[in-house]
């Protein structure tokens, strides 16, 4: 199993905006090999931005790796540039291979 994760900082107020954008998407995942599960996950917020986590569930390192190559990450991706303005800086990827 590999868990993969993006964190993102949202400018504070933007949070509703910035929720609706991944609740409304497109993620093409259903149909892409090896994977298995997705959660946006809400952490803490402080005066500049609120934390959030994308998590999402492989089969295998090799499956997540093939799909950001993939015709369906571009299109889940597509329109990415078009919420700048919801982010503080870009987002920090995690990966983590299960031990146990």
């Amino acid at each position: 199993m590999y868990i993969a994760m993006n964190r993102f900082k949202i400018v504070k107020g933007k949070e509703s905006e910035f929720e609706n954008v991944w609740k409304n998407r497109e993620t093409h995942l259903a149909e892409v090999p090896g994977f298995k599960n997705f959660n946006l996950v809400k952490g803490d917020a402080n005066e500049e931005h609120t934390l959030y986590a994308s998590h999402s569930i492989w089969e295998t390192k090799e499956d997540f790796w093939n799909w950001t190559k993939s015709e369906a990450f571009r299109l889940a991706h597509k329109d990415a540039g078009k919420h700048r303005d919801l982010y503080i800086g870009p987002p920090n990827f995690e990966g983590f291979e299960k031990v146990l």
